[in-house]
């Protein structure tokens, strides 16, 4: 990616920063105070939730199960601009670690709801279905063997709230609502805006890893190496530029178009290297060059990454009993994230093409792009809406700063590696009414509806040198052309995708839902729903729910639900195919994963892909008072059978042999495999106190406690038993761990807002609960012990529209403890990796910004 162009742009940060205070003076005689506006509007909203229930007018507080509101001005009172990340800060049960040297996850990073995968939560926009992104998430991360929706490709700016719902769903909406549904709602205001900078850096001191001070020989003719204290570093600049304005459309309509820009600059806690990275001298001595080469040569945290995207969101009443509907969205990220670095010595490189070694580096390009049209209105008693909705993201990947080693020193150094595409349509037609029934307190909600959807997924080769095994031996020696050996074939850190794994796959679906809904007193609400979907690819499903709430008092009620559940595999989960190196209890390895119905699978024993299956269990309460204070409890329980996962990389003797040709030596693929429980409690309660004087204050308190556990495993297929792999079964160790311990057991989020006139200030502090780094050496496994990180951020108001904010995430520069300081068995790669990828939290350090906004 070319920086040269984005480092002119942050330089003229304050040039910025000044025209939009000018601009904003000039216009404030004529602008109205829309910060109070936007308050009012969003009190007024919050309580009516589109989620949840298909009955009209129905608020959060009378709901059968738990949801969450999130509004604007929580979105904006953080220094967090990624919208995963800003659910992370604000709700307990959801989990966004931020793991690097993953491949494409490193562009495109996962998120978890509940401790269940990133594919088990529904993602809606405005009520409608969002599509996945064509990722398919595939090594030491969490979510891994997961494809899920890309959140951040949806600017916090064109958001008017957030919408949460904490419960078993895929009976209302269908696959993929296991674990709950995120319903993005867009702005819509007719007129005003608003316009925003904010600018900030990682100010850091890497806790328990020393900055190296000088390289020397040491009298044994080693290495030496003089270490100082704790790293300090300054990086990971950013600069997001945010837009949003409100237009009328004739006198009847409304057109609403958020933009954002953002660009970040790397970040990198990667420790020196200790390792020889030259061929010894003739002699036997050190190479000189060993004193001087730089020891920090890997990219370990955040990548570089520059960020384009546009929402618009736009309705228009045709008549009194039709209204027009219409959002969309197109968004392009490009980024780069590392590999490992290849040293000078290493037979993965050729010393003519690089003398002191190499860091690939995995390139993205990404496209995404998503129409709705739609219409809703009353006819003959009838509420009705008809949509269609299309979605496409396209994700290429490049390799630069690389090699093909088996082409010899004449190889190019940067690759087309093929390019990803998911595409999905979703057409809907619903209908609902109020249908009066004389033995009951009230009337019977109903709504009926159809959908159908289809989904395609496509693989697109790189170009040959990306994948082709050349006529050069390892380093690029000249060998024999015919018997070799040969050099390590295609890109390397990521091998092209080949001619044998492309593919243009797709299926279809039909469903048919019911849901009903009355109170049977006064006090009691019930509701019932039921889903029928019918798949191509693997056959039909039904599905229902049953919700209920008392009322023992007008402050207190209990709240219960019951509900099955499915996911249908995903098309990336069914067709993916590629070889890439994997990090593998410390070191890299070639691994490749192979479709469940492709030749080597099935020899591995696939017997492909069929549905999850889940039951649901929600049981709790709520309390209201009068002195603003709420309180919500919520235990559950999620049952699935026949979870799709990822086996574990799978090697030896008798899958070497298997996998000859396919330049890979370990072989994993998908398959129903294990059954699992997840247990968990969510609490959130609020309080808001008005003083007399001395403004207003606004505490927020949230907690999840979650347990996940695999209850059951499947044998290896009849093909493996007795073939000599390694692994004892298809999910030995790490792979098992991963899904009962790599998220935090707990999460407390607690805030705490006030304001008073012109200023608001913001403290958040999050607990993050044990979380662990599984391996399958116990001596490896790392233990990530609880940690409090707090976020401040402070605003003032400079005039009616223009306002500024200075606060910091991460105020105390908290990390997770060093590996090197964590494990017993310290490898070069636990050193070098200084921090765990899987801490809930991240390992950047503190991050301070500034931020300017003028509304109009």
């Amino acid at each position: 990616m070319n920086r040269k162009p984005l480092f002119k742009l942050q330089q003229s940060v304050p040039q910025i920063l000044l025209a939009m205070s000018a601009s904003a003076a000039l216009l404030g005689s004529l602008c109205v105070n829309a910060a109070e506006q936007d308050t009012k509007a969003e009190e007024n909203i919050e309580q009516i939730s589109v989620i949840g229930s298909r009955r009209l007018g129905r608020t959060v507080e009378d709901s059968a199960v738990p949801i969450d509101i999130i509004g604007a001005d929580a979105l904006k009172n953080s220094g967090f601009t990624e919208t995963n990340a800003l659910l992370s800060n604000l709700l307990p049960s959801f989990n966004f670690p931020q793991a690097s040297l993953t491949d494409g996850s490193d562009h495109v990073r996962p998120a978890q709801l509940r401790g269940l995968a990133p594919d088990h939560t529904l993602v809606l926009v405005n009520g409608k279905r969002r599509h996945s992104n064509a990722l398919l998430n595939l090594n030491g991360s969490t979510g891994r063997g997961s494809s899920s929706v890309d959140l951040n490709a949806i600017p916090a700016n064109a958001i008017d709230r957030i919408e949460v719902l904490r419960d078993g769903a895929a009976a209302q909406y269908g696959s993929d609502a296991i674990a709950g549904v995120i319903n993005i709602v867009l702005k819509s205001a007719s007129s005003g805006g608003s316009v925003a900078a904010i600018y900030g850096a990682n100010v850091t001191e890497m806790d328990g890893v020393p900055q190296l001070e000088s390289v020397s020989e040491g009298s044994d003719g080693n290495l030496a190496f003089t270490e100082g204290g704790d790293r300090s570093l300054t990086d990971g600049q950013t600069l997001t530029l945010q837009g949003n304005m409100g237009f009328e459309l004739g006198d009847n309509g409304f057109l609403n178009i958020s933009t954002e820009y953002r660009d970040r600059h790397s970040t990198n806690r990667s420790d020196y290297d200790n390792r020889e990275n030259y061929a010894r001298l003739d002699d036997g001595s050190l190479d000189p060059r060993e004193l001087t080469v730089n020891r920090y040569n890997h990219n370990f945290g955040n990548g570089d990454v520059e960020d384009f995207s546009v929402f618009y969101n736009a309705g228009y009443q045709l008549t009194n009993e039709v209204d027009l509907y219409s959002f969309g969205s197109y968004s392009k990220r490009e980024g780069e994230g590392g590999g490992f670095y290849r040293r000078a010595s290493d037979s993965r490189n050729i010393e003519e093409v690089y003398p002191d070694g190499f860091l690939p580096v995995i390139t993205s390009d990404i496209d995404d792009f998503s129409l709705a049209l739609g219409a809703k209105g009353f006819v003959s008693e009838w509420n009705y809406d008809v949509s269609a909705v299309y979605g496409q993201d396209a994700f290429e990947f490049g390799v630069i700063n690389s090699l093909n080693t088996s082409y010899g020193p004449t190889s190019q150094t940067s690759f087309d590696a093929g390019t990803l595409t998911y595409d999905q349509l979703t057409l809907n037609v619903d209908f609902s009414r109020e249908v009066d029934v004389s033995f009951l307190e009230s009337s019977v909600s109903v709504a009926v509806g159809a959908e159908y959807r289809r989904e395609g997924y496509q693989i697109d080769a790189g170009e040959e040198a990306s994948y082709a095994q050349g006529t050069f031996g390892p380093g690029g020696a000249v060998t024999d052309p015919v018997d070799g050996p040969f050099g390590a074939a295609g890109a390397q850190v990521f091998p092209g995708f080949t001619p044998e794994s492309e593919g243009d796959n797709s299926r279809h679906n039909v469903s048919l839902y019911i849901d009903l809904e009355t109170y049977l007193t006064d006090d009691w609400n019930l509701a019932v729903a039921a889903r029928y979907e019918d798949y191509s690819d693997f056959g039909d499903t039904l599905n229902g729910k049953v919700a209920t709430r008392y009322s023992l008092t007008e402050d207190l009620a209990l709240r219960a639900s019951v509900s099955t559940g499915f996911r249908a595999p995903s098309l990336q989960q069914q067709y993916f195919t590629s070889v890439a190196t994997v990090f593998v209890d410390g070191e890299p390895t070639e691994t490749g994963t192979f479709a469940p119905s492709s030749d080597v699978a099935k020899a591995l024993g696939s017997p492909g892909l069929d549905a999850e299956e889940a039951t649901n269990y929600g049981v709790g309460f709520t309390w209201s008072t009068d002195f603003n204070f709420s309180l919500s409890v919520d235990y559950y329980q999620i049952l699935i059978d026949d979870r799709i996962v990822l086996s574990n990389n799978l090697s030896g003797d008798a899958i070497a042999d298997l996998l000859q040709g396919t330049g890979a030596n370990q072989g994993r693929f998908f398959l129903n495999a294990i059954d699992s429980k997840t247990r968990g409690v969510d609490v959130v309660a609020s309080y808001n106190v008005a003083t007399d004087g001395y403004g207003d204050l606004a505490f927020n308190l949230g907690y999840n406690y979650g347990k996940n556990e695999v209850t059951n495993i499947i044998d290896p297929p009849a093909e493996l038993q007795g073939a000599g792999f390694d692994q004892d079964n298809l999910f030995s160790g790490t792979e098992l761990r991963r899904f009962e311990v790599s998220t935090p057991r707990n999460k407390y989020n607690l805030s705490a807002t006030w304001t008073n006139d012109d200023i608001r200030t913001t403290l958040r502090t999050t607990r993050y609960g044990e979380t662990q780094d599984p391996s399958d050496i116990p001596e490896r496994n790392e233990v990530l012990k609880p940690k409090w990180i707090t976020d401040l951020d402070v605003a003032y108001s400079l005039s009616e529209n223009l306002s500024l904010s200075l606060g910091a995430n991460n105020i105390f520069d908290v990390y997770p403890d060093a590996t090197r300081e964590n494990v017993d068995d310290v490898t070069t790669f636990s050193r070098l990796f200084a921090y765990s990828s899987f801490s809930p939290y991240g390992f950047n350090g503190r991050y301070v910004y500034g931020k300017i906004e003028m509304k109009f």
